[in-house]
C-alpha cells in the first residue's frame, strides 16, 4: 500500500487534488482511497488530504500517520522539525517552492524534490490555485499513475480553465527537480 499526504492551505486545490489522484488510481485499476481534513475557514487555513493506493482493496478506516509521499502545496511545514515524524524515514517529500531547500531536520533516506508550482500556475493565469501544478509534479514525482490517464481524469473533473490546468500540469512535470543541497546533506551523514 502506498500512502499520500498533501498538505497546503485553503484555495490550492488540496482536496481536488487528491480526489483527482485517487480516480486516476482507480481508472488504472488501482484500490484508492481518499479523504481531507480542514476547519471551517476555507480560504488560507490550513489543509490536510489523505491518498491511500493498493493493488487490492483497502479496509483501513484512520488517518495516516506516516506516508510514503508527503505533497506540500505550502513549503512553510519545512520548517517545523516534527515534519519528519508524518513520514517514512525512507519516504519522499515533494514541495512547492523554489529551491535551494535548505530547511528540514536531518534525516537519512528521505528523497526531497521541488517544483514552483506557484510561478507554473501564475504564469498560466491559474493564480494561487495550484493543484493540477501539483499534480503534474506529483506524476513526475512518483510515477504512480500514467501522465495520460491523469490528464483525463482532470479534463473529466476540472469545473474550468482545462486548458491552462493541463498546461500548468505538463509544465510542472518537466519542472520538478531534486533539492540537491539537503539531499547531500540528508544523506551524507
Amino acid at each position: 500500500m502506498i500512502e499520500i499526504k498533501f498538505l497546503g492551505r485553503g484555495g490550492q486545490g488540496v482536496v481536488l487534488a487528491s480526489q483527482i489522484l485517487a480516480r486516476a488510481c482507480f481508472e488504472e485499476g488501482l484500490y484508492p482511497q481518499s479523504f481531507s481534513i480542514f476547519g471551517g475557514e476555507r480560504r488560507g487555513a490550513p489543509v490536510a488530504a489523505f491518498v491511500r493506493v493498493d493493488h487490492r482493496k483497502i479496509h483501513l478506516k484512520c488517518d495516516i500517520e506516516q506516508a510514503d509521499h508527503l505533497v506540500l502545496f505550502d513549503s512553510s511545514p519545512l520548517d517545523d522539525e516534527r515534519l519528519v515524524t508524518q513520514i517514512k524515514p525512507s519516504g519522499s517529500i515533494l514541495a512547492n517552492m523554489r529551491g535551494p531547500l535548505t530547511r528540514l531536520k536531518k534525516s537519512k533516506g528521505l528523497t526531497i524534490s521541488l517544483v514552483d508550482a506557484l510561478e507554473i500556475s501564475l504564469k498560466h493565469g491559474l493564480g494561487a490555485i495550484i493543484n493540477t501544478a501539483m499534480l503534474g509534479a506529483y506524476g513526475r514525482f512518483s510515477g504512480l499513475v500514467q501522465m495520460d490517464t491523469l490528464f483525463r481524469v482532470m479534463r473529466e473533473t476540472l469545473p474550468s480553465s482545462i486548458d491552462q490546468n493541463l498546461a500548468a500540469a505538463k509544465d510542472a512535470f518537466e519542472s520538478v527537480h531534486p533539492g540537491m543541497e539537503e539531499m547531500e546533506h540528508l544523506h551524507g551523514e
